[in-house]
């Protein structure tokens, strides 16, 4: 039932004492359709308030300076819901939006279909769009948002952007790369983060090269992250001592290491300049054509061609009777999904265990759970270990959508559809 004074009311008989654990679960899902009814009221009574100081500035004009002397509305805020003076100018500034600008979204909202942080998402993501591109991303969006993670809704939303506002996304990339900046923070316990802000195509070629190092170092003990620390360190400190030892050019990686392999799923017409469509960068999400074509062209690039059905965006395209994937195997259903299968996962797949979905069979391969795309699919370790141990998980996977259906143990059923290259 959508969540309402009628349904809220009765909100209380909701023991948990009192369920089982399956109703637990559905009892669960009401509650946060109900904070989010709730979370919604409260946006409206926000854009009152806001509205209400709009109207009593003076002569009812508007200016930065007027509206810094006259309007207190945010420290009333603040102090009513115990909040600094940044969070409830934000949480202003986003009622103003959703009520003047997003009315679908807070539609979403009221109805608890969406949460909060994702009507948030869509007002911070089409601030750089005029009211028309706006509402175009909005309605794009609608249908979408119910069914996504707010992590989700923000990769969406990027990419719809991206689509809705082809130039000024190209436009905004070039200043922000401009912008391209070194970040150093100390942290506690003699720790410290270390790192850049730079164009996510530089950004992906670095990670690539990190994980290439990453696995060429012994274990020692250390975890997946820890040799990827050492390995960035590796990668900087000792290019930079073996540079400068042997005279060798600082573009070249000590050892003779390999090039990085950076993955780009651009559609063909992208690539030509006949379309400004957003391209898809591994390990980012959307980026802009101009960005693509720039990666697509540099030096040194390697291509390989995927190919997606047309009208669902999935991929398309293996030796079945192996229980290693092939190569080639592997690197399709890597591509074919991007991330680990579990709904709320975002384990990038290059770095998931390739899963059996229904079990290889040892005695008689030809019987049954071949090694075929269709029967594999990307899991992190920990839902790797859950699916094949723990009692009650069940995967299935639709061959002609590609959506993976999970069902827990108490019988709810969570789906997660392969990634669309065309959205």
């Amino acid at each position: 039932m959508a969540p309402g004074p009628q349904t809220a009311v009765i909100l209380p008989l909701l023991d948990p004492e009192k369920l089982s654990r399956t109703g637990r679960i559905d009892a669960l899902k009401a509650l946060e359709r109900h904070v989010a009814w709730i979370q919604a009221q409260q946006v409206h009574i926000l854009a009152a308030l806001d509205a209400d100081a709009q109207a009593a500035l003076p002569d009812g004009k508007w200016n930065e300076n007027i509206e810094g002397e006259w309007n207190f509305t945010c420290e009333e805020v603040a102090c009513a819901l115990k909040l600094s003076g940044t969070t409830a100018a934000k949480r202003l500034q986003v009622a103003r939006e959703l009520d003047s600008h997003y009315p679908t979204t807070l539609g979403l909202l009221e109805q608890g279909d969406i949460c909060y942080m994702q009507a948030v998402a869509v007002t911070e993501a089409c601030a750089v769009l005029d009211p028309l591109l706006a509402a175009q991303v909005e309605a794009a969006m609608a249908g979408k948002m119910p069914g996504l993670a707010t992590g989700q809704t923000r990769r969406a939303l990027r990419r719809e952007i991206v689509r809705a506002d082809p130039y000024g996304a190209e436009k905004r990339h070039r200043a922000r790369k401009r912008e391209r900046q070194m970040v150093h923070y100390a942290q506690d316990d003699g720790m410290a983060m270390w790192g850049a802000i730079l164009p996510a195509e530089q950004a992906a070629r670095m990670n690539q090269a990190v994980d290439a190092h990453a696995a060429t170092l012994p274990d020692g003990g250390r975890t997946l992250e820890q040799k990827r620390v050492d390995a960035l360190f590796d990668l900087v400190v000792n290019l930079v001592t073996t540079s400068t030892t042997n005279g060798s050019g600082a573009g070249q990686a000590p050892g003779g290491r390999s090039a990085a392999l950076v993955q780009v799923t651009v559609p063909l017409d992208v690539l030509i300049g006949e379309s400004e469509e957003p391209a898809q960068l591994k390990g980012y999400g959307p980026i802009t054509a101009g960005q693509a074509r720039e990666i697509a062209f540099a030096e040194g690039t390697i291509w390989r061609r995927l190919i997606i059905e047309p009208k669902t965006g999935m991929l398309v395209k293996t030796d079945p009777t192996t229980y290693k994937p092939t190569a080639e195997t592997e690197r399709h259903v890597i591509a074919r999904d991007g991330r680990c299968t579990f709904p709320t996962c975002q384990t990038p797949a290059h770095r998931c265990d390739l899963d059996h979905l229904q079990p290889f069979n040892h005695d008689d391969p030809a019987a049954g759970g071949q090694t075929v795309p269709e029967n594999l699919g990307p899991l992190c370790r920990r839902h790797h270990v859950m699916k094949t141990h723990h009692p009650g998980w069940r995967v299935t996977r639709d061959p002609d959508t590609g959506v993976t259906t999970w069902t827990a143990p108490t019988g709810h059923a969570y789906t997660n559809p392969p990634h669309n290259y065309l959205e």
